[in-house]
């Protein structure tokens, strides 16, 4: 024995807390916390907590609706990103957009400028774009923010046009 405690993944406890396992359930959403709530900083900014409360109690309460375990941080994504646009919508606050989760290496300064052309964007175009970086198509988008698909796809054309005549980096 080397002492070492082993923790399942959420993946390991999913079939468990689907059949009502509460200490599975509670081991589960500790273990994707992190997760939804970088998620929930990205959108909801300053309401963050009260988003990520939201996400969690409703991945509590959808669980047992997912079908397909593999699919499981998908779902817990959608759900995630609903409950922060909501959480925002409820507020009537405006917060930074920006994507937490960047597997590539940038430069800080162009990161920097991109978070200062979002934050000159409205909340309906910061709302589409983020959405976008999030991989959400437009349907997808739609039923998150409640709007018809044309109107999601007229917002993200207006939001890419803004974006571009604000983003202009600097020349080395």
């Amino acid at each position: 024995m080397s002492g070492v405690i082993d923790i399942p993944t959420p993946l390991a406890l999913l079939p468990r807390a689907q059949a009502g396992d509460e200490q599975a359930m509670n081991q589960l959403l500790s273990g994707i916390s992190p997760y939804v709530a970088r998620l929930c900083r990205s959108i909801a900014h300053d309401d963050c907590a009260d988003a990520t409360q939201e996400a969690l109690l409703a991945v509590y309460r959808g669980l047992r609706t997912l079908r397909e375990p593999a699919a499981f941080y998908g779902w817990v994504r959608a759900v995630t990103v609903r409950e922060a646009v909501r959480t925002v919508q409820r507020t009537g606050r405006e917060g930074p957009y920006q994507r937490v989760d960047s597997w590539q290496e940038t430069n800080p300064l162009d990161v920097v400028h991109i978070s200062d052309v979002l934050d000159r964007l409205s909340t309906s175009h910061r709302q589409v774009l983020t959405l976008r970086t999030y991989g959400l198509n437009e349907v997808e988008m739609a039923r998150v923010l409640s709007l018809p698909v044309g109107t999601v796809r007229s917002r993200l054309h207006r939001a890419r046009a803004r974006f571009r005549e604000a983003w202009q980096p600097s020349a080395a």
